[in-house]
């Protein structure tokens, strides 16, 4: 059986302001009704897996339990304290995953994969090299010289695949060009298939540092509602290496199987374009967007109508705080826009304005000197925690649902046009006890209005 490991960090900055380190890419639904990780489980559907386990960081671990839980495909959840790229994360996955020693086919959750039969023809041919003891990786056949991926120099065929010559970092232009031509190489899809005790026995005999901290921090693993915690003081000490240069580069059992699946990471907002559907003109559209004279664009609107006259070749993203305007060739350059944000303090860097959290979500829909209001939506279900603040005050208006409150030692329920105020320095709740969204809107008022004002005192989904 195959246990499929799925990487579901990283904050995909190249596709900001969409993607932002707060709901980055894996986590948004950029091709299609579904989220980019659960597309990601949902390919698996032809090949003979066991339950997957996902590796991700703490701040995004309620996003990956909802969307798994919404497929019904929730597995197994390793969280990471803090981020040491691939070879500590795959390592975490093998060592919990040791005693039964399956195959572990490793998959970034924020891959478009267009052809899934492609896609389980290439993992079954490489299931029975992995269980021969090699280590495989998947090459994307490459459609033109592109600079943005590294590559996979081959040499002599084994079975269905071939030997790993070497692998080769993003390239210029012209390198590009001649890798392509010489027609030996490779994309790098960063996917691979090879059995735990495989890679383990690789990374100790390279990496034998990764491997020592990797080995502590699983040995304090617990559970944690759907979670799995690893020791966070042993992994913190981990060093930081991805799998390529830590295994792969290093071992002399590497090989790759072609896979031409139309596969495509969605590294940015014109490789975004490249594989959505088009009008005649050449625009990939989405949302309330009139075209006047306009070609080759892709345009997203999520929350307001948006007109383009006259224009080609750009990119325009809009979202509820932030509109990003660029030229297809420069949209690479998102990155650095976000970056420059982040160096200011700005909250647009890693935040949207709307904010998911396990028990819902708020948007932020007015602020001032001194008030701010915020629209809250809570599922069915679902409860806030018992909690207090010592700079705010907050008043509470039902728009839609049935709301149970704490406010002080009162519990109560408030039904739609009702209210409630709570006075700084109350200790208050909400729940959604009842069957449909409940809808609220809240009036802070106050000398400090930051969410690090918030005093938990007790919390249903074990947040400090």
């Amino acid at each position: 059986m195959i246990t499929p490991v799925i990487m579901a960090g990283g904050s995909g900055t190249r596709l900001w302001p969409l993607s932002r380190a707060g709901h980055p890419k894996q986590f948004l639904a950029l091709k299609g009704d579904k989220t980019m990780l659960q597309q990601t489980v949902e390919r698996l559907a032809d090949l003979p897996t066991s339950g997957s386990i996902t590796i991700c960081n703490e701040e995004h671990r309620f996003f990956v339990a909802e969307q798994l839980r919404e497929i019904d495909a929730l597995g197994k959840i390793i969280l990471e304290p803090v981020g040491r790229n691939t070879a500590p994360a795959i390592a975490l996955a093998a060592l919990a995953e040791r005693e039964n020693d399956p195959l572990l086919l490793i998959l970034a959750a924020d891959h478009v994969i267009g052809d899934q039969t492609a896609f389980t023809e290439a993992i079954m041919k490489a299931v029975p090299l992995a269980e021969a003891g090699k280590l495989v990786t998947f090459g994307i056949s490459p459609t033109e010289p592109y600079t943005g991926y590294g590559y996979i120099e081959t040499s002599a065929s084994i079975a269905d695949a071939y030997e790993v010559s070497s692998f080769k970092e993003k390239p210029d232009a012209d390198t590009a060009a001649q890798y392509v031509a010489e027609g030996s190489y490779y994309w790098n899809s960063g996917m691979f298939l090879f059995k735990a005790t495989t890679v383990l026995a690789e990374l100790k005999a390279h990496r034998p540092d990764i491997f020592a901290a990797c080995e502590r921090a699983i040995a304090g693993i617990s559970a944690d509602l759907d979670f799995m915690r690893i020791d966070a003081e042993a992994f913190a000490l981990c060093p930081d290496d991805s799998i390529d240069y830590a295994v792969m580069e290093k071992t002399n059992d590497s090989v790759v199987v072609p896979m031409d699946a139309g596969w495509n990471d969605i590294g940015t907002w014109s490789s975004l374009w490249d594989v959505t559907e088009k009008d005649d003109n050449g625009n990939a559209v989405s949302g309330d967007v009139m075209l006047l004279d306009t070609k080759k664009s892709l345009v997203r609107a999520d929350d307001k109508f948006v007109a383009l006259i006259g224009i080609e070749d750009v990119v325009v993203i809009s979202t509820k705080d932030v509109v990003l305007v660029a030229n297809k060739e420069r949209v690479q350059d998102a990155k650095v826009v976000a970056t420059k944000l982040k160096a200011s303090g700005r909250y647009e860097a890693d935040h949207h304005r709307e904010v998911y959290r396990p028990w819902g979500k708020y948007d932020s829909v007015d602020q001032g000197t001194g008030y701010q209001v915020k629209r809250i939506t809570v599922k069915p279900g679902a409860k806030l925690s018992l909690q207090m603040h010592n700079h705010r005050a907050e008043h509470w208006v039902v728009v839609a649902g049935t709301a149970r409150v704490t406010n002080g030692p009162e519990t109560f329920l408030l039904y739609e046009n009702q209210s409630t105020y709570i006075p700084k320095g109350v200790v208050h709740s909400l729940e959604n006890s009842g069957e449909v969204p409940l809808e609220i809107i809240e009036i802070q008022s106050g000398s400090y209005l930051g969410e690090d004002d918030i005093v938990r005192l007790a919390d249903k989904y074990g947040r400090a």
